[in-house]
């Protein structure tokens, strides 16, 4: 006796359950990072995915709670865009990639400590809007229009091409304000920038030297001497503008990890900078990866409503793909209200086992299981220190 069918379920249908239907894997080449749901492997890369019409941009989240695999998922992809030739370059705030330099010979650079970078590029536009966007992060506020024109009028007074030491540059454009001692649009922006060159924040983006030059298709740059200070932001921030410099040098492709994203997207003059740097990716050839661990601290950001919060979303709703772990109830509910997900895909986020991810790249969903390599095991543990047997 034969059974009769009653329903035809296409993949269209499955998508617009949020079922993961693509699980087979995602049909592109390269070394795996895990396995799908249905076993098999699973291969990723934001520039192939993009080639393969999988995604409409390179741009990444990582996010989960401590310890569920997100670092291990980061570096098992870097590991494998610098097998092709990728060019990457890691934001490191706390000082968690050393055994990935390690490995491909490369040692951390630590601002302040090994030398200072110049973050500014030779386009005088993108130069003034980062200018702006540090001195509003440093002073806590956005500029005001009077302050933007004593930006824009030392910037018209500097030589070109401009010099190396351009935050140097400008302070000494408005320096006699500083000596007269009177209150002034002028006096307040000297006063800021003398942090940069010769306050708390000297050494890092202004210096006697010359600045540093990154070479080599790995950079990592440790900021793990700001990561409980209140600079963090803004050396997160100068380091991401270097770093696209580096990372989107030349023809070859490249990776911008911003671990611990949080302090960026939280403050107001960092992401409206990031925010229009995020829409050249794809001119760039270069691939954000945010890594995110408190889902709260992006809805800290502002207000519901706010436009601050809404560019945090918008920024993070702008990536075409997802490495999302395990999170708790409350901040799985965030990111679903972050990222628009689906509530089926919500549920997911809370019974994911620990190294499982659902991932998101463009309109398919796959459940993927990491399996580090013998490779991947020298450099992507970071629980070691919690095994350590005490001697007896």
């Amino acid at each position: 006796m034969s059974r009769a069918w009653t329903h035809w379920g296409t993949s269209k249908d499955l998508q617009s359950l949020r079922l993961p239907s693509h699980d087979a894997g995602t049909s592109l080449r390269g070394r795996a990072l895990g396995r799908s749901l249905r076993g098999l492997d699973f291969v990723f890369d934001p520039f192939d995915g993009y080639e393969a019409d999988l995604v409409s941009n390179p741009n990444m989240i990582v996010a989960g709670s401590i310890g569920a695999g997100k670092s291990t998922v980061v570096k098992m992809l870097l590991d494998r865009a610098l097998e092709r030739g990728r060019r990457v370059v890691v934001i490191d705030p706390k000082g968690e990639y050393g055994a990935l330099a390690r490995a491909y010979g490369v040692n951390p650079v630590a601002l302040g400590r090994d030398g200072w970078c110049d973050p500014f590029p030779q386009d005088e536009r993108e130069s003034r809007d980062l200018v702006r966007a540090l001195i509003g992060t440093a002073q806590g506020f956005t500029l005001s229009g009077e302050q933007h024109y004593v930006v824009d009028e030392a910037f018209h007074r500097i030589p070109v091409p401009r010099p190396v030491r351009l935050l140097r540059a400008l302070y000494d454009q408005l320096l006699p304000h500083v000596a007269s001692g009177v209150q002034s649009v002028e006096r307040g922006i000297a006063l800021t920038l003398y942090r940069f060159v010769h306050g708390d924040l000297a050494g890092l983006f202004d210096g006697d030297d010359d600045p540093m030059v990154f070479a080599g298709d790995l950079v990592v740059l440790d900021l793990s001497s700001q990561w409980s200070s209140q600079s963090l932001s803004i050396a997160a921030l100068s380091a991401v503008a270097a770093a696209q410099q580096v990372a989107a040098r030349g023809e070859d492709l490249g990776y911008l990890v911003l671990d611990e994203a949080w302090a960026l997207l939280s403050d107001a003059q960092a992401l409206r900078w990031l925010q229009g740097s995020w829409k050249l990716a794809r001119s760039r050839g270069l691939s954000h990866v945010l890594v995110l661990h408190r889902w709260t601290d992006v809805a800290a950001a502002g207000d519901v409503g706010s436009a601050q919060r809404e560019r945090a979303q918008g920024l993070l709703r702008e990536c075409e793909t997802s490495w999302l772990f395990r999170q708790p109830p409350d901040e799985a509910r965030e990111m679903g209200i972050a990222l628009g997900l689906h509530p089926r895909e919500v549920q997911y986020l809370t019974a994911l086992p620990k190294g499982a991810a659902l991932v998101r790249y463009g309109a398919h969903r796959s459940v993927v299981k990491f399996q580090p390599d013998a490779r991947d095991s020298t450099f992507v543990d970071t629980d070691g220190a919690m095994r350590i047997v005490p001697s007896v």
